[in-house]
């Protein structure tokens, strides 16, 4: 870490061709706050500043090749822009140099300030961004990050009593960030080596009709001294999973709902991705999986499923979310597709497993539950069960429901003894 006298740095970040005036409003409102400022310019016109700290030729610099930037278009710029500040920005990271970053823009400069953001930072690092944006659907701009955005409610088109009092409130928000996250940086680097070390971390994916077998395998890997991530299975929430298990930031996997699956499949709204399921398997981290909420699919509003659903079995979760039964036909299809992941992706068979709960794969498929079709739960079981076949992968079959009492604790205790088998742990 820095000496003494040392203080955290803000990176702003923006298109100074379009925005400098607003950026240098930023860049004055962050050192008022007695933080440091690195300017970084990701326009396509180079500007010359005297408080710029990275004109975009500079950027630019920082590419493998020099491209031919007056052939491209503004969509192939922005990509090479992306390509070279991210590359920049995450030495900045590396070499402690930055403690917190922030961009204004518009769609274009929102988009190249969060992909640069999503590709440089990890998560844990203080991200904010102000954009024309940013009061609409933002998940394409934040994705399984953590960054904050601001709505600037007017155009970032010239200082106005409007909008300077929204650019100060952001650079206060991310001066407090930084200041926060130096701080940890400097208590970490100045704990003693023989601090005991991390916790082993595990996630658990879970859902409002799995949250009782969600809380008691939590509390179970807590009480033998684990760290616990549980995430939401709203789509973004598996995505951010899979994200993480690629980063390395977690250590083995209980995914007890694997919900997103039958969005992704039927269109659903809670989408996780092609790469659901996949990352643990990749990764070779210990995983016990099973099929928890399978048997729905959300949409919104009731009057918003689609209409080739219209005669499907529907019910309404609570006025936002509406939920349709999986059929025979898709619930064989999921199945395949389970096992077809975990045939394809999983390097340590001996550290993965199935568990089958035959009583109900949600609190609204056991016995008399709304959603209660024994001929579409056979078709999941045993699709995953064929398809794992010969597959090194074992599959247990359980006669109580998924939020039976001990069925995911059990999950848990296999997960323990995966997590102390694995020699690379």
């Amino acid at each position: 870490m820095a000496g003494a006298d040392a203080r955290p740095c803000v990176l702003v970040l923006g298109t100074c061709d379009t925005k400098l005036s607003e950026l240098l409003y930023v860049r004055s409102h962050v050192l008022q706050h007695g933080v440091g400022v690195k300017l970084m310019d990701v326009g396509r016109n180079p500007v010359l500043h005297r408080d710029l700290d990275y004109p975009s030729a500079e950027v630019l610099a920082h590419l493998a090749t020099r491209p031919e930037l007056d052939l491209m278009e503004r969509g192939q710029f922005i990509g090479t822009m992306i390509s070279a500040a991210s590359t920049l920005t995450a030495s900045l990271y590396s070499q402690h140099v930055i403690a917190g970053a922030i961009c204004i823009g518009g769609s274009g400069g929102t988009s190249l300030g969060a992909s640069v953001m999503r590709s440089a930072l990890p998560i844990g690092f203080p991200k904010l961004i102000v954009s024309t944006v940013a009061s609409g659907n933002v998940g394409n701009f934040v994705g399984e990050t953590d960054i904050t955005m601001m709505y600037s409610v007017v155009d970032i088109a010239g200082q106005n009593s409007i909008l300077n009092p929204i650019l100060e409130n952001a650079a206060g928000m991310i001066t407090g960030a930084a200041k926060a996250y130096y701080d940890r940086l400097e208590r970490n680097h100045k704990e003693s080596p023989d601090v005991e070390k991390r916790k082993k971390s595990v996630a658990i994916t879970m859902f409002g009709v799995t949250t009782p077998a969600a809380d008691a395998a939590r509390a179970h890997l807590e009480r033998n001294g684990y760290e616990v991530f549980v995430f939401h299975a709203t789509g973004v929430g598996g995505r951010a999973m899979e994200y993480l298990i690629s980063q390395r930031r977690i250590d083995a996997v209980l995914d007890l709902t694997t919900t997103e699956l039958a969005d992704e499949l039927i269109g659903g709204i809670m989408k996780g991705g092609p790469d659901r399921l996949t990352a643990a398997g990749r990764v070779g981290i210990p995983q016990v999986i099973s099929l928890g909420a399978l048997d729905i699919v959300n949409f919104g509003p009731r009057a918003s499923v689609p209409t080739q659903f219209a005669n499907r079995h529907l019910y309404e979760h609570n006025p936002d979310i509406t939920l349709m039964r999986t059929s025979v036909d898709e619930c064989r299809t999921l199945g395949t597709q389970v096992a077809a992941k975990l045939r394809t992706e999983v390097k340590k068979q001996d550290l993965t497993r199935v568990f089958i709960p035959l009583g109900g794969i949600s609190m609204l498929s056991i016995e008399n539950g709304p959603y209660r079709d024994e001929s579409a739960d056979k078709a999941l079981f045993d699709a995953v069960v064929q398809g794992l076949d010969g597959s090194g992968i074992a599959v247990v079959k359980d006669q109580r429901a998924i939020n039976d009492d001990g069925f995911s604790t059990e999950m848990a205790k296999v997960l323990i003894q995966f997590m102390e088998k694995d020699s690379s742990m």
